[in-house]
């Protein structure tokens, strides 16, 4: 049996974050800070971030995610992609990370004091991935207990997501979210048009 990649980023995500967790300098070299990458040519840390979270709960809850939607579309895009399913998951994830980067480059990278962590965009990129593929599934995440058709879940929460980012205040990334997602739903689409185009065509040939 093939490693999963899910479980391989699970811990490796998990593993770096604890360590970060306990080793402060380790967490601000990691951590996604825009100025920097401008002003400094720090790159890498468009992608290091993805791999430290804030505290327990916040790698708790991303991790969750991923394992429970990672694994369902790493099956699935053996179904659908014309590449190896496995560089197109990475494709999806590394992508997600950085495509949900680019906004906060955009915004603060004349903001010294703006700083931000965690693999939420990969993690939506992921989520927006199984949507697409499975749009009528039913799903449940965590805070929304209620389980609802997956293309319903995806419109909320884009508009959450972009309300929220548009208020703003809670110190919450939003537009990673957002832009995550809506990266997830692009990279799927350009692996299998049909996906968006002939939206639940793929699902009901698996007889869900």
């Amino acid at each position: 049996m093939s490693l999963s990649i899910t479980v391989l980023l699970v811990a490796v995500t998990a593993l770096v974050s604890i360590g970060a967790f306990q080793d402060r300098r380790v967490f601000e070299e990691l951590l996604y800070q825009p100025y920097a990458v401008r002003a400094r040519g720090q790159w890498y840390r468009l992608f290091t971030h993805a791999f430290i979270h804030a505290d327990w709960p916040h790698l708790a809850v991303n991790m969750f995610v991923l394992y429970m939607f990672g694994r369902n579309v790493e099956m699935l895009f053996a179904l659908v992609s014309p590449v190896p399913p496995t560089l197109a998951y990475l494709g999806l994830y590394v992508g997600g990370v950085l495509f949900a980067a680019l906004p906060g480059l955009a915004k603060h990278s004349a903001d010294p004091g703006y700083r931000s962590v965690g693999a939420s965009g990969a993690v939506s990129a992921v989520l927006f991935a199984q949507i697409l593929l499975l749009p009528t599934r039913q799903v449940s995440v965590l805070l929304v207990p209620i389980a609802m058709p997956a293309w319903v879940f995806g419109i909320l929460y884009l508009a959450y997501s972009w309300y929220m980012d548009k208020r703003g205040g809670d110190h919450v990334a939003h537009d990673a979210h957002f832009y995550g997602a809506v990266f997830g739903i692009g990279f799927t689409t350009a692996l299998h048009p049909d996906l968006l185009f002939h939206l639940g065509s793929f699902e009901r040939s698996l007889g869900y």
